[in-house]
């Protein structure tokens, strides 16, 4: 168990949080693991020291959340010291605030390495409040500056990020979890092993039907054309 420590009844979080955060040598066996079993590794940084550690192992990409997506140091230190993808969430901030880090990514010349995600910040979020338009806007208004947009969700059950895909989000981050219950303000909103696992399968399959006809008629509706088709005047056998 972590030492809490107490200041006039008051629970001193930093420690509890250093207990909990994985050290660098943790990150590279997580790396290593990823890369036996075929998935990407990855994670959020906080601030800037965490930026340069997590930079030194080169993953494919970097999550800044929402709650430091105006660390303008931070910022400019991935874009000019790291050469993979700057994933940033756009949770709590305002659209002058979000100019605001495509702008400066821009300076860098690295907002062709940006993918922005939607997001609304709460654990978990009511429906009412996802607001899945936003993806929408940051498409219309980003689209053409950066290199993607994505979705950052945090609500119950899978029905809303399979809409995402149909609105264009090009990657969705859920929060993962072997159980529900447990205590902690992530646990609530995020995804069990068979949550995630029926995730992706449903949004492997939407993609799947993400396309016009190429032909006036798909392979399938031909056979059934044959069968079925009524034309007045018309008798196609």
């Amino acid at each position: 168990m972590p030492e809490i420590l107490l200041l006039n009844g008051t629970v001193l979080w930093g420690r509890v949080r250093e207990f909990l955060e994985f050290d660098m040598d943790q990150h590279r066996q997580l790396q290593q693991w990823c890369q036996e079993i075929g998935i990407g590794y990855s994670t959020s940084v906080w601030d800037l020291t965490s930026a340069r550690e997590i930079a030194s192992l080169n993953p494919e990409f970097i999550k800044i959340p929402s709650a430091c997506n105006l660390n303008l140091p931070m910022l400019r230190y991935l874009a000019d010291h790291y050469g993979g993808d700057i994933h940033i969430s756009v949770g709590m901030t305002t659209p002058a605030e979000q100019e605001q880090i495509v702008q400066l990514m821009e300076k860098c010349s690295a907002a062709d390495r940006v993918v922005l995600y939607a997001c609304t910040s709460g654990y978990p979020v009511p429906f009412d409040q996802v607001c899945l338009l936003e993806i929408q806007i940051l498409k219309d208004k980003f689209g053409s500056r950066i290199k993607e947009i994505g979705f950052s969700g945090h609500h119950l059950g899978i029905a809303i990020d399979i809409a995402t895909v149909v609105l264009g989000a090009s990657w969705i981050e859920r929060h993962f979890t072997l159980d529900r219950t447990w205590k902690g303000t992530d646990h609530a909103a995020s995804l069990e092993p068979d949550g995630l696992r029926r995730l992706v399968r449903d949004v492997r399959n939407v993609c799947k039907t993400l396309r016009v006809k190429e032909n006036e008629m798909t392979e399938i509706e031909l056979s059934q054309r044959d069968k079925l088709k009524r034309v007045q005047g018309v008798h196609f056998n």
